[in-house]
């Protein structure tokens, strides 16, 4: 099976664009742009002039908003401060008809007391003896209730001490455990510090055997090396000893022939 032919003719997009010609634009060229038409000197001081009265308008239009509303703020004051001072008159209009109102009754008592100045004691005798019985019972009434405010008192009182006593207490507890569970950590510290330090010390003595043993092997190793080492020499001086003898022997014979 063949490949297929992928290849594509390649055109130069320079020279295929000179051989279209020149492109028709759709839009306006730079000619057009430049050559638009413009206002003259006299149209644009009218068209400045125009604005400038238009920024006047809404000024003005301004001014007179700021005046209604000044107007309006002055009538809504004159009419608060005339309410003000209708209630200020209206009050003292009161209290000059109560004034006078007094001065009637009082002027119509003193007459009337002169009249009825006779049934007036015996009614009030029997006045006066209701007023002492109603003196009296709320005197019980105040009694009664002082006994009671101070009998809650007191328990409440009581109920405040047998707390404070009972909050007392539950400390006292607490601070009892927490010194116990002190206590037994530094007891178990202590068992744990001196464990270890025995552990440490036995450690330590088995070490310094094993060192000691280790010393023994090395001056044994030692020992048996220099004996070695010193037999070996022997046995070398022994046949150097032998062989210059025998040259000995050789160069006498030698001589002798």
């Amino acid at each position: 099976m063949g490949k297929r032919d992928n290849r594509v003719a390649y055109i130069n997009p320079i020279a295929a664009a000179r051989a279209r010609g020149p492109v028709q634009g759709s839009g306006p060229t730079i000619q057009d742009y430049l050559s638009r038409p413009r206002p003259t000197w006299e149209e644009l001081k009218e068209q400045l002039e125009k604005k400038k009265k238009g920024s006047r308008a809404l000024a003005d239009f301004e001014d007179k908003m700021n005046e209604r509303w000044k107007k309006e703020l002055a009538k809504n004051r004159e009419k608060m401060l005339g309410a003000s001072e209708k209630d200020k008159e209206e009050k003292k209009d009161k209290k000059e008809k109560k004034k006078k109102e007094k001065k009637k009754s009082s002027r119509h008592s003193s007459s009337s007391s002169s009249s009825s100045s006779s049934d007036s004691s015996s009614s009030s005798s029997s006045e006066s003896d209701d007023e002492d019985e109603k003196k009296t019972v709320k005197k019980k009434r105040k009694r009664k209730k002082s006994s009671s405010r101070r009998a809650s008192d007191s328990s409440e009182d009581e109920s405040d001490a047998e707390s404070k006593k009972k909050r007392k207490r539950i400390k006292e507890e607490g601070d009892r455990d927490k010194d116990e569970k002190s206590r037994r950590r530094k007891r178990k510290a202590e068992r744990s510090h001196k464990g270890s330090s025995s552990e440490s010390s036995a450690d330590s003595d088995d070490d310094e055997a094993v060192e000691a043993k280790k010393k023994k092997r090395s001056s044994e190793e030692k020992e048996k090396f220099t004996d070695k080492s010193k037999k070996k020499r022997k046995k070398k001086h022994k046949k150097h000893g032998r062989k210059k003898k025998k040259k000995a022997a050789s160069q006498s014979d030698s001589d002798l022939d």
